[in-house]
């Protein structure tokens, strides 16, 4: 029984793709490599199972794993962490910038009118990035280290 290179979840035999992210299976390494890895993917799994709680506790009140040093035990953790923090100067960026435009949109639909739709596209923002914090809290429940997209892999505040 391996498991899988992405998520670290354990694998059937003989199967081709990995029942819980869906990635394939690599089957042509070698042995001593794939004990290897089989051995660092059983510890990662183990680290996600055991510190699923943190991981999400992390997106709510991202200074707990911080406090607690859970962060520098858990690369789960870390990682979970680092996202919840990202996601956190992201929002407070948008909400300057929305906060910003909202004003110039109210001033400009005095003036010349018609600005409502802009408006409620600069309001998908909010949405988005409740969208995030829900599917980092998923990717933390489910014991998955996926970066958020267009945001998470790009910045990395612990190291």
């Amino acid at each position: 029984m391996g498991f899988c290179s992405k998520c670290g979840k354990p694998l059937a035999e003989e199967s081709r793709f990995c029942a819980s992210c869906g990635s394939p299976v690599n089957v042509t390494e070698s042995s001593q490599s794939a004990q290897f890895e089989s051995s660092q993917q059983v510890t990662n799994y183990n680290d996600a199972e055991q510190n699923k709680g943190m991981a999400i506790i992390a997106y709510f009140l991202f200074f707990v794993p911080l406090l607690t040093g859970d962060h520098q035990k858990s690369p789960f953790v870390k990682f979970h962490t680092n996202q919840a923090i990202i996601l956190l100067l992201t929002s407070i960026v948008f909400g300057a910038v929305y906060s910003i435009l909202s004003v110039v949109l109210v001033f400009l639909g005095f003036i010349f009118g018609g600005f409502g739709l802009l408006a409620t596209i600069l309001s998908l923002g909010w949405i988005a990035i409740l969208v995030f914090y829900i599917l980092g809290i998923v990717n933390a429940a489910t014991g998955q280290m996926k970066p958020m997209p267009f945001i998470g892999d790009k910045l990395t505040i612990l190291k």
